[in-house]
């Protein structure tokens, strides 16, 4: 009988997540990581002891993130790489404020709407030439190296080349993407050789080298990235772009700067959460969260019915807004501050009926009218949240020869009809799906966070902070809680939802929420995956916290 008290002793002083576990309610499939000289979280292990190496040997914040991101782009090819585009906010402990960038490339200057008309298409294909954009990932880690940097830009290359030249174990996630891909590219042009390397598709515990890529590491490490956009690299890029129908010249490549932009925010319940703005969809997340601040949501409880339909009508009406408005601010006029203002979100509230779910919204009438993520943290204070991606199923199909990359299809995003905002013109940079994002309480920096996932961003973004701020999660019970998705909104393409689209909800999510979701009139399907991966760092005076979920290969690690 002592026996059986004491072990009951221990299972009631079990932390939080514990609990959690058993009553079906957000749980933590382990402990935040804790630690004071520096933290890094990303989806890869490789990745994760890569920037803590930078960070123990003289790099600040920014310099891990650019070798982690390299890394990434080699081990988890199917989420990132250098064929796309990046964007960052940085915590500047020197200068006590948030910095944005986006490193985003634009359509190649020679292609048009006229242009693919005259092909007889109605929309830009998923794969292949047409979709490629300029890459700026590339351009982005010089950027943020020149204005941030600590250590010399071309030892951030060390660790990925060494695993490119002498291999590394293909770890579960990146496997099983891998071999999707296998099966979509492997006629297209020099994918096999790179990634079937034995005529199949890689398994987990491979080990697998990719000696083309090291090589363009070592160029871009050499050349501060220039020879990426004037030099062999863009030579051999937009060439075989070009023989393959497409429009990529070495004057787009050459004349890419990334923008240094002025992150957006909003506050909820005390704590600002800032965004990038458009030709990104991150402001759909504050227009989630300006309309969720209306209701006490902790009152209804954890993933009930309740808050999963407010919270689902709330992003049906963001989206509409994302589709009308959110498009390159160099060619459109893109209302920002009234789209997340405070009183807008009290205007667009009124259209969502409490007990039944709408089939389809207007967009808002204004008066002005697979990716990867990773953060860092260093013993300075400085922190950064970084998004990087080659977009739809690992890119475009496009691989440049012996280059040991592939090129990203962001170009799909563009819409076609003339009098879009997001309408394709040469030189415009696409809607963009990829968003990082920051939290800061008080005018200092409380969380560095992303979630990556297309159009699963903004709404598990907003599900991330209502989670930590209104159930008070702790970083890693807020990533690991059940997650639910909504699909079907109008796109930044053209395309209208019209029939009020479909959630999928995560396992972990009980069968009376499901069943009074639907008497609410929400269509149901679940859908395998699709609910993004989550890292963060959150800073508590001296100490750093860092958490990455379950749901991807990766960890946080500190020291």
């Amino acid at each position: 009988m002592k026996n059986y008290i004491f072990l009951l002793s221990i299972f009631f002083t079990l932390p939080s997540f514990a609990y959690d576990r058993i009553t079906g309610e957000s749980f933590a499939t382990r402990s935040e990581v804790i630690a004071t000289n520096g933290m890094a979280a990303t989806s890869h292990p490789l990745a994760t002891q890569t920037a803590i190496d930078v960070l123990k040997n003289g790099g600040n914040a920014i310099d891990a993130a650019i070798a982690a991101n390299a890394v990434l782009g080699l081990v988890e090819p199917t989420g990132c790489g250098i064929g796309g585009d990046l964007f960052a906010i940085v915590w500047s402990a020197k200068d006590k404020k948030l910095y944005g960038l986006n490193a985003s490339g634009p359509a190649p200057q020679t292609i048009s709407i006229e242009t693919l008309k005259e092909k007889g298409l109605d929309m830009i294909p998923p794969y292949g030439p047409l979709p490629v954009t300029v890459p700026g990932a590339v351009a982005g880690w010089s950027a943020l190296h020149k204005r941030f940097g600590k250590r010399d830009f071309s030892t951030l290359f060390d660790n990925a080349i060494d695993y490119a030249n002498n291999g590394f174990p293909v770890s579960e996630v990146v496997a099983y993407y891998l071999d999707i891909s296998s099966s979509r590219f492997k006629d297209y042009p020099n994918f096999s050789d790179v990634w079937m390397p034995k005529n199949k598709s890689l398994q987990k515990g491979d080990i697998f080298k990719n000696k083309d890529l090291a090589n363009t590491y070592l160029s871009i490490a050499e050349s501060y990235g220039s020879s990426f956009y004037s030099g062999t690299l863009a030579k051999s890029m937009t060439e075989f772009i070009q023989e393959q129908g497409g429009y990529l010249t070495i004057n787009d490549m050459k004349s890419f700067q990334p923008q240094w932009v002025e992150p957006v925010s909003t506050n909820y319940r005390g704590y600002d959460v800032w965004e990038l703005p458009p030709n990104g969809q991150g402001i759909a997340a504050l227009q989630i969260l300006n309309i969720l601040e209306q209701y006490d949501l902790r009152s209804m409880g954890h993933n009930t019915a309740e808050l999963i339909h407010i919270f689902t009508e709330a992003k049906k009406l963001a989206y509409e807004d994302r589709a009308k408005y959110y498009a390159d601010p160099n060619f459109n006029s893109i209302p920002v501050n009234e789209l997340i203002s405070k009183t807008y979100a009290k205007q667009r509230n009124k259209l969502i009926n409490p007990t039944q779910a709408a089939k389809s919204y207007l967009a808002g009438k204004l008066e002005d009218g697979d990716t990867i993520y990773l953060t860092v943290a260093d013993n300075e204070g400085n922190m950064v949240s970084l998004i990087q991606s080659n977009y739809r199923g690992m890119g475009s199909g496009m691989v440049p020869p012996q280059l040991g990359f592939m090129l990203q299809d962001r170009g799909e995003m563009f819409s076609l009809d003339p009098n879009h905002a997001n309408a394709l013109v040469g030189g415009k940079r696409p809607f963009h799906t990829i968003i990082p994002a920051f939290i800061t309480k008080d005018d200092k920096p409380f969380i560095s966070f992303g979630l990556m996932g297309g159009g699963m961003q903004p709404q598990g973004h907003a599900q991330i902070v209502i989670n930590l701020i209104d159930f008070d999660m702790n970083l890693q019970e807020a990533g690991d809680a059940a997650r639910f998705r909504h699909y079907g909104s109008s796109e930044p393409t053209g395309e209208q939802m019209l029939d009020g689209g479909y959630l999928s909800l995560e396992t972990g999510i009980n069968d009376d929420v499901r069943q009074a979701l639907i008497k609410l009139g929400h269509q149901l399907k679940d859908e395998p995956g699709g609910y993004g991966g989550y890292q963060a760092i959150k800073i508590d005076g001296s100490v750093y916290y860092g958490a990455s979920e379950s749901r991807k290969d990766g960890h946080a690690s500190g020291f």
